[in-house]
């Protein structure tokens, strides 16, 4: 964009915001709405917008004899801000808000509130994770309340972003993180008080893109791209919408504006000979498209063979990024719009038909990563009732594009960033929450920084402390959970092994815990399914540290320190519980090394609360004991409490 279109943008601008001041009654954050849940026995803050002086009243009746009025004028900027004192768990109660106008906020509930974030992990819904039609079907808690921010992207921090309180329920609850909701249970069960958990997550997303502006500009490594943002980026104006809802605007342009659906791409009939070739599965992004967001139509022709008729057929895609819409011999056959979800689309027998049948998949992506994704074999066609058969459908599929982008005009001025770009996401999906009253925060991100183990181990601390800092509420927990056993691209790299270890640095900042889930992985899937266990085990750290059950073990075994007795290294751990013990008859995945600094398989015996390691090929060892250290590693070492110990080194050789 050039700088007369930059003048002419910073302009419009300055005039819609001084617009929306002048013209604003007052109103409230998405944050502070009927259903929400305050944080209990705090002062927790209260604050919207007015008429720059406007008056403006909180009444609050935590007590039903009393009524206890606030008053606050609004600022210059038209903000204004009152503190109230919470009381113990309890509830309903109502909340009056009112200046030029009221407003009245029904059904809040006092208890405790914490937030959620990171990348898919976190973001997976309970609607998939084990048992998950069970689990949903249980989920009627009315005193659990859900708050999730849509997902968004801002150059600089938004006052405000979309989304809505929600009562937790079989229905509200499916979309939901299944590790928030699983910790909320926990903690709603244990204290019998009210729980609010606030969803602020997007997959695949990097650590750097929930920091702040302030807090990388420590990092030499972010200085290119934060200044890319100032010489590039154009804001669009926020009043009352954040920009995400520019975007939709712009999907659904798009939607619009496709050739393929009056065209009828997916016809059996379509003559696609001019079509181009793209190995599927495979992003967008790693293929000559190179940095593409819009529509793309697959289609691929499918020999049925004779022995399949009269059968209603299967056919699996595995994810797809973002939405897409399938036929099957021209027929529709479903559409999905979650990039997390695998397709599985039953196609009727009467559709089929013997030799060759056409299968057109339409895939929408609106930024990131896009395409079918998946892994090859996740990519099938069988019939339901024929076990074994199948036509594996991963290999060559014709494609044509049928909209970028960059064809809508303006594409640039709305979209100046990504979910990738440094401080994104920290602008649009955590600056709006501060600083409504919290106990603490839960996070589950990482996979998206393996490779920079180092960087990670000193980022993480200083978003942290940024975090705090802003929300002004002291040293707040921050419960995380360590990434997974996972078969990266490079198994003789042990980058997410060096990522675990960087994430057990952050243990020795204050009030911090790791939940570990070296069990629980699943080396084919970077998203294991059992989140149970996982929002359990981040419970377990908060019910000890903040909720003051003292005998609780929380944390399984952490490595202390070791000690060299001759040819063997005994290991020092904490978090032993009521001991050491492996699940199957001897610990698994220790090695050792000598001087030339090369492992070999080691013995491994539990002697009381300590380890003793040796091995046969090593006679001196030299202080160098790993357990676990690769990337799908999935051990056994535990405590008495049934808690995994994580994986570990003694040595910093590189």
């Amino acid at each position: 964009m050039n700088s007369q279109s930059k003048q002419l943008w910073t302009a419009l601008i300055s005039g819609w915001i001084l617009i929306g001041c002048v013209a604003a009654e007052v109103r409230l954050p998405s944050i502070i709405a009927d259903n929400m849940v305050l944080q209990q026995q705090s002062e927790v803050p209260i604050w919207g917008w007015a008429r720059p002086g406007e008056r403006v009243t909180v009444t609050e009746a935590w007590d039903p004899a009393v009524s206890v009025e606030r008053t606050v004028t609004a600022g210059r900027d038209g903000r204004w801000m009152i503190r109230l004192k919470t009381p113990g768990p309890g509830g309903p109660y109502t909340l009056t808000i009112k200046g030029d106008k009221e407003i009245t906020l029904n059904n809040i509930l006092i208890g405790e509130v914490w937030f959620c974030s990171g990348q898919s992990n976190m973001e997976w819904p309970t609607i998939r994770v084990d048992d998950a039609q069970a689990e949903c079907a249980a989920a009627d808690y009315p005193q659990i309340r859900l708050f999730m921010v849509e997902k968004a992207t801002a150059v600089t921090p938004r006052q405000n972003c979309t989304g809505t309180w929600k009562i937790c329920s079989p229905d509200t609850v499916q979309g939901f993180s299944g590790v928030g909701y699983f910790f909320a249970r926990r903690i709603h069960r244990e204290l019998d008080v009210p729980v609010g958990m606030i969803g602020t997550y997007w997959g695949g997303t990097p650590a750097e893109a929930w920091t702040s502006r302030q807090a990388l500009e420590d990092f030499s490594e972010f200085e290119q791209a934060l200044r890319k943002l100032d010489e590039e980026a154009v804001e669009i104006p926020q009043v009352d919408e954040p920009i995400w809802k520019t975007t939709q605007d712009w999907n659904q342009q798009i939607v619009q504006a496709d050739p393929g659906i009056p065209g009828r791409w997916y016809r059996q009939d379509l003559d696609d000979s001019d079509w181009d070739r793209m190995p599927v599965p495979l992003l967008w992004e790693n293929s000559d498209l190179g940095d593409f967001d819009g529509i793309i139509w697959y289609r691929k022709d499918i020999e049925i063979p004779a022995d399949w008729a009269g059968s209603d057929l299967v056919v699996e895609l595995g994810p797809i990024d973002d939405a897409d819409i399938t036929w099957f011999n021209g027929k529709k056959i479903g559409q999905t719009e979650d990039y997390q979800v695998d397709r599985k689309y039953t196609i009727p027998a009467e559709q089929v038909r013997i030799g060759t049948n056409r299968l057109a998949v339409r895939v929408l992506d609106t930024g990131g990563g896009g395409g079918l994704w998946g892994k090859p074999e996740q990519l099938k066609i069988y019939p339901e009732d024929r076990y074994g058969k199948m036509i594996a459908l991963a290999g060559g599929w014709k494609y044509k594009i049928a909209l970028s982008y960059r064809d809508l005009p303006g594409y640039r001025a709305y979209k100046p960033v990504s979910q990738y770009t440094p401080t994104a996401l920290y602008n649009a999906m955590i600056a709006p929450l501060i600083p409504y009253g919290i106990r603490g925060a839960l996070w589950y991100q990482g996979e998206s920084n393996c490779g920079r183990h180092d960087q990670y181990k000193r980022l993480i601390p200083a978003m942290v402390q940024d975090w705090r800092d802003r929300w002004g509420r002291g040293d707040f927990p921050f419960y995380y959970v360590q990434i997974a056993p996972y078969n990266y691209s490079n198994p003789d790299d042990p980058m997410s092994a060096l990522l675990r270890e960087a994430q057990m640095h952050t243990l020795s900042f204050k009030n911090s815990g790791m939940a570990v889930t070296m069990d629980i992985g699943d080396p084919k899937d970077i998203h294991p399914r059992n989140k149970q266990d996982v929002g359990n085990r981040l419970a377990l750290w908060a019910l000890a540290k903040d909720y003051g059950q003292k005998d609780l073990v929380y944390s399984g075994p952490l490595y202390k320190e070791m000690k060299i007795e001759g040819d063997k290294i005994r290991l020092f751990f904490d978090h032993v519980g009521s001991g050491l013990m492996a699940k199957g008859e001897n610990l698994t995945h220790f090695t050792i090394a000598g001087e030339d600094r090369k492992f070999v398989p080691a013995e491994a015996v539990i002697d009381g609360d300590t380890i003793v390691v040796s091995g046969d090929a090593v006679s001196k060892p030299v202080a160098a004991v790993r357990y676990a250290f690769t990337n799908a590693a999935q051990p056994n070492l535990f405590n008495k409490e049934g808690l995994p110990a994580s994986s570990f080194r003694t040595d910093t050789w590189k």
